[in-house]
């Protein structure tokens, strides 16, 4: 059982946006107007993604879901890429092929292997929400590491050119770059799962306590969800950082920097 909630009920939880913007006034911060379009968009947002989950979840096809599925990667993608500092050839369809790859191989194992008892792997319930959250969780974590690797390459442009002038391989020249932006990447993910239970309790596990779930299984799902975007993550870095090495540096073993803007 559950509490269900009234729109008026949530009318009064969005009074609590004022506390933000009293604070942006009281300190001249200017966020007014970004909370406002935030507030509304949030709002706007969730709205539209019930009525399409309601409809995806009354037809229960296995193409609605895949596309659904492909829809939302392309998002995470598209978002990846745009948060990019640096800009290159090539970087949507990086991070779209290392999002799409690793959310949708891992999610692939959770639903055949993991939730192998489910009648159908497509089933709406769990199929998209696990499909989000790796999406979300990866998009983090790749876009830190993109982040880290082409500032990396820019801040050692010099020690990476004079290694491949006495001859180094590309890789031997990018591979402290590489190394650091994949643990730049990882590091979000190590860290919620250093903490998890102890100082917050996921949105999952909440929802599903709120819900009625008994607590242990409520534990048993977080912490497949957990390992499942550790895994995500590290794939989708891996990718995302292994395509920008392949996209800066020719089979000449040359640094391409002039690509980076």
């Amino acid at each position: 059982m559950y509490i269900e909630l009234s729109w008026w009920q949530v009318a009064f939880a969005a009074l609590l946006i004022l506390v933000n913007a009293a604070i942006s006034v009281t300190l001249k911060l200017g966020l007014e107007r970004s909370l406002l379009i935030a507030s509304v968009r949030t709002c706007v947002q969730l709205v539209l993604v019930g009525m399409v989950l309601e409809w995806v979840f009354r037809f229960e096809r296995w193409y609605v879901v895949v596309g659904l599925g492909i829809v939302m990667t392309a998002i995470a993608g598209w978002t990846a890429a745009g948060r990019s500092r640096k800009k290159f050839d090539g970087l949507r369809i990086s991070c779209v092929v290392s999002i799409w790859a690793s959310s949708w191989l891992v999610t692939a194992f959770a639903l055949f292997v993991v939730l192998q008892e489910n009648e159908k792997w497509y089933q709406p319930q769990y199929a998209v929400p696990l499909l989000g959250m790796v999406l979300g969780n990866i998009l983090n974590g790749i876009t830190l590491g993109l982040n880290a690797m082409t500032e990396g390459l820019t801040m050692r442009r010099d020690q990476v050119e004079s290694l491949l002038a006495i001859g180094a391989t590309r890789w031997e020249a990018a591979r402290e770059p590489v190394r650091q932006a994949m643990a730049t990447g990882m590091t979000p993910i190590i860290n919620a799962m250093m903490i998890v239970g102890l100082v917050s309790l996921p949105g999952m596990m909440t929802g599903q306590l709120v819900s009625g779930m008994e607590p242990m299984q409520t534990v048993k799902y977080q912490i497949v969800i957990m390992f499942l975007i550790a895994s995500a993550t590290a794939l989708g870095t891996a990718g995302v950082v292994l395509l920008t090495f392949l996209r800066l540096f020719s089979k000449d073993h040359q640094f391409l920097a002039g690509k980076l803007r």
